[in-house]
């Protein structure tokens, strides 16, 4: 793809193809009575407001802002107003807790915190905290503040699923590397309205939900807070959506609500942990449409996937997206030939690779030569696509057999009765693992052992079988394999 041009700023980039249709509905907020409804003239106002009621509150450029909101409108404002000032914002999770914001925030040392009403803030001493949202967004806007592409845009969280949670410092130059997904993901156009099931701080609805469809003068859907699963096919519906992202377990949610009319949708994208081809099937059966599957990492977005005009082999992921250079390397990053399962690599040079973790001033990028190793073990197919075989952290380890628990679990997903599950290592004796199931729904643990025989060879046997109320997922439904871990220590 052609570099992106300098001088820039992500800001300004995301809102000027709206411009062109300044009354066109850029944000609908979809709750279950009436939608709040912004359009790109009153997003762009907002935005550039936010920027200057920033600087006058005393922040400088390269300042870091904490944004501290909830799954409102407010957020993307703030965050496209932080960026617009050449302030460096920080989205965080609603739900954390005090404890795990006063973890956080020394690594990345706000200047100053936006905080919405009721949302927990840390207790953090020496930042300013600016809670009157809607003073800040009226103030007179100021101009985008332009400069070097490759100067740092906004910072973001790991999901923490490995350990504690990360801070991810991006360029300005990121979103510009997201034009990669557009066709290489999406197939998306300025007449698409997307919907997103995520809530606003999560990178996958930020980008795939919010950022991307403005980039391109598309309209962007997103359920109000609260909003249950099991009612987005009916919000989708009625809101005209035409593209539908979400994390796969919020698909088997809706799948699980009874029959689907969305005659507008012309296919889904799902990211955020592996999409159970189970699940996938299902939701073609029941809509007609094709769910397009993405791999990325807050690091550098995503950068394998389906998409509409190249959708995946069966029992692959899809195909790097064109202008990504990827690899599939070993530990010490050396190359393995076509079909050996390795780590799957990403070269220093792609435009969306983070500038590197942030650690107070610090920012480290950890590459092996010119890679960075991103931890998921994949394969190339001969056709170029990719086989995934999991997380480096998740496998599971039984009779000296290194075993992804997605080829366990895909063995039970579609059975009778079960309605979620997951492979986990649980231990029974001070040095004794052994591979467990746990699972959702009402089948009985002698038929899943039945279904085990069949189709699993001994050592991947899961030796229990843990049926649970529900698995615990995140608010954007995705597995927390680190919280199912602790829930089976206390259950075995």
């Amino acid at each position: 793809m052609q570099p992106c041009p300098a001088p820039f700023n992500l800001a300004d980039y995301v809102l000027r193809a709206g411009r062109a249709t300044p009354d066109k509905i850029a944000l609908a907020v979809l709750g279950p009575a009436r939608a709040e409804r912004w359009s790109f003239a009153r997003l762009e106002r907002a935005a550039l407001g936010m920027a200057g009621g920033l600087l006058a509150a005393g922040l400088d450029p390269g300042d870091r802002v904490m944004l501290r909101l909830g799954n409102t409108a407010q957020f993307p404002v703030a965050f496209l107003g932080a960026i617009a000032a050449g302030l460096v914002p920080v989205p965080t999770a609603e739900g954390l807790s005090v404890p795990e914001l006063d973890r956080m925030t020394p690594l990345v040392a706000p200047k100053a915190i936006l905080a919405a009403p009721g949302v927990t803030r840390p207790g953090t001493p020496g930042c300013v905290v600016l809670d009157d949202l809607a003073a800040l967004m009226d103030h007179a806007p100021v101009p985008y503040a332009m400069g070097d592409p490759d100067r740092p845009a906004y910072i973001v969280f790991t999901s923490g699923s490995s350990g504690r949670p990360k801070p991810v410092a991006h360029a300005h130059r990121a979103i510009w590397a997201r034009r990669m997904m557009w066709d290489g993901w999406y197939g998306l156009t300025p007449d698409d309205r997307l919907m997103h099931a995520g809530a606003f701080n999560w990178t996958f609805t930020l980008g795939t939900g919010l950022l991307d469809p403005w980039a391109i003068g598309a309209t962007a859907l997103i359920p109000a807070p609260g909003t249950a699963p099991e009612a987005l096919a009916l919000l989708a519906r009625r809101h005209d959506a035409t593209i539908l992202a979400a994390a796969p377990g919020i698909f088997r949610k809706l799948l699980g609500g009874g029959p689907m009319s969305l005659p507008n949708l012309r296919h889904a994208l799902a990211a955020g942990e592996k999409l159970p081809d189970a699940v996938r099937a299902r939701w073609q059966a029941a809509t007609g449409t094709r769910i397009h599957e993405a791999l990325g990492m807050s690091e550098c977005s995503t950068f394998v996937s389906a998409s509409p005009e190249r959708p995946a082999p069966d029992g692959t992921l899809g195909y790097p997206q064109p202008g990504r250079r990827i690899a599939i390397v070993t530990e010490d990053g050396q190359a393995l030939p076509m079909g050996e399962t390795g780590i799957l690599a990403i070269h220093r040079s792609d435009p969306g690779l983070m500038l590197g973790y942030i650690d107070g001033a610090r920012v480290d990028l950890p590459l092996v030569g010119d890679w960075f190793l991103t931890g998921d073990l994949v394969a190339f197919a001969p056709d170029g696509a990719l086989i995934y075989h999991g997380r480096r952290d998740d496998l599971l380890t039984t009779g000296g057999f290194r075993i992804s628990p997605l080829e366990i679990e895909a063995v039970f997903q579609s059975a009778p009765g079960v309605t979620d599950c997951a492979a986990c290592a649980v231990t029974v004796k001070a040095d004794t693992e052994i591979i467990a199931l746990a699972y959702a729904g009402d089948a009985r643990p002698e038929a899943l052992a039945a279904l085990a025989e069949a189709r699993l060879a001994r050592y991947k046997h899961p030796r229990l079988y843990i049926p649970l109320p529900a698995l615990p997922r995140s608010a954007n439904g995705k597995l927390d394999r680190r919280g199912l871990a602790h829930l089976l220590k206390d259950t075995s």
